[in-house]
C-alpha cells in the first residue's frame, strides 16, 4: 500500500470512528481500495480504539452563515487543456477581473466536486484567478463516477508521479492565463498532501502555498522549493498532525518564509462547508489568513 493509499484508508476508518460512516459503508469503501475483510476490520478497530478526540455531531445545527468568500465568488467554467504526454486534462477555471496572481486549487480525495469549484470561484472573487485540475481526468473525469467512493478508490490507484505531472501542467496553464503574475497552490486533505508533494518535486513556479491539513510526504525534502508556506492544521486532527513536526523541520531548512497555523477547536476537513466537520468560525479565520498570505507573497 502506497502512502497515499494508506492515508485514504485511514481517513475512511476515522470517518467511521467519528460516526460519519456506518461500519458497513466503511467496509465497502475499504474493499474498493483493495483491502481484504480481515485487514479492513483490523483498521476500523484500531481507529475506533484510538484515544484521540471523537467529534460529536449536532444533528440539528443552527442555520449556517455563507461560507467565507462565497458572497463574492465568481462562477467557474469547465475547460480542458493539454496535459503530460499529449493527454487532455479537465479543470474548473475562474478568472478574476483584475488578477493579482493565480492559485492552483487541489481537490480532496472525492475529485473535482462542487465544493472545490466553489473555492476556486472564491479565490477569483478575492482577486486571484484560480484553476482546479480534475486529477481523475485520465479516468474520464470525476463526473464519470456515480459512486463517490469509487472515485476515491480510483484516485488511490493513480501513481504519485502522474499527480505531480498533471499538477505541473496545471501550473503551466495557470501561468499562461495570468501571464506575469505569481502563482500559489492551495490543497485540501488529500490535496493538501499533494500540495506538499508538488513542493518537494521542486515546482519552481510556486511563489506561495497554503496546504490545508495534508500529510507531509515520508522523508519529504523542500530544498528545491522557493514557496512561502502557510501550513494549516486543525487542533483535533491527530492523524495529520503527526506529520507536522517533519513538515516544520523541512520548512525551517529552506530559509523561505513560513508560518504554521493550527485552528483551535477544529477537526480534519473543517473548511469544507458541505461536510459534517465544518467549523464556520475556524473556516472564516483561516480564509482571512490565506488571503493575507497571498496578498503578501503573490501580490
Amino acid at each position: 500500500m502506497t502512502p497515499l493509499q494508506r492515508y485514504i484508508a485511514e481517513e475512511i476508518a476515522v470517518d467511521h470512528a467519528d460516526g460519519i460512516l456506518s461500519r458497513r459503508e466503511a467496509l465497502r469503501r475499504l474493499a474498493l481500495l483493495g483491502l481484504g475483510a480481515g485487514a479492513a476490520a483490523a483498521l476500523l478497530a484500531a481507529c475506533s480504539g484510538n484515544d484521540t478526540k471523537i467529534t460529536d455531531f449536532d444533528p440539528s445545527p443552527a442555520a449556517p452563515s455563507a461560507p467565507p468568500g462565497s458572497v463574492n465568488a465568481i462562477p467557474t467554467t469547465a475547460i480542458t487543456f493539454a496535459g503530460p504526454g499529449g493527454t487532455q486534462l479537465q479543470a474548473a477555471w475562474a478568472a478574476a477581473q483584475q488578477p493579482r496572481g493565480g492559485v492552483l486549487v487541489i481537490h480532496e480525495n472525492k475529485g473535482l466536486t462542487d465544493h472545490i469549484r466553489s473555492v476556486t470561484g472564491r479565490f477569483a472573487g478575492a482577486g486571484y484567478s484560480a484553476l482546479a485540475v480534475d486529477l481523475l481526468s485520465s479516468r474520464g473525469g470525476t463526473a464519470a463516477f456515480t459512486d463517490p467512493a469509487a472515485a476515491t478508490a480510483e484516485l488511490s490507484r493513480i501513481p504519485q508521479d502522474q499527480f505531480v505531472a498533471d499538477l505541473r501542467a496545471g501550473l503551466d496553464e495557470l501561468q499562461r492565463r495570468v501571464d506575469g503574475k505569481k502563482l500559489g497552490a492551495t490543497g485540501f486533505c488529500f490535496g493538501g498532501g499533494l500540495t506538499w508533494l508538488l513542493m518537494t518535486s521542486g515546482a519552481s513556479q510556486l511563489a506561495a502555498a497554503t496546504p490545508f491539513y495534508g500529510p507531509f510526504p515520508d522523508n519529504g525534502d523542500l530544498a528545491a522549493s522557493k514557496a512561502a508556506v502557510l501550513a494549516i492544521y486543525a487542533s483535533a486532527d491527530a492523524r495529520v498532525n503527526a506529520s507536522r513536526p517533519a513538515a516544520e523541520a523541512a520548512l525551517a531548512r529552506t530559509g523561505t518564509p513560513y508560518e504554521i497555523f493550527t485552528a483551535p477547536d477544529a477537526d480534519h476537513a473543517y473548511f469544507n462547508d458541505t461536510g459534517q466537520r465544518y467549523n464556520a468560525a475556524a473556516a472564516t479565520e483561516t480564509w482571512r489568513r490565506v488571503l493575507d498570505w497571498y496578498s503578501t507573497y503573490l501580490g
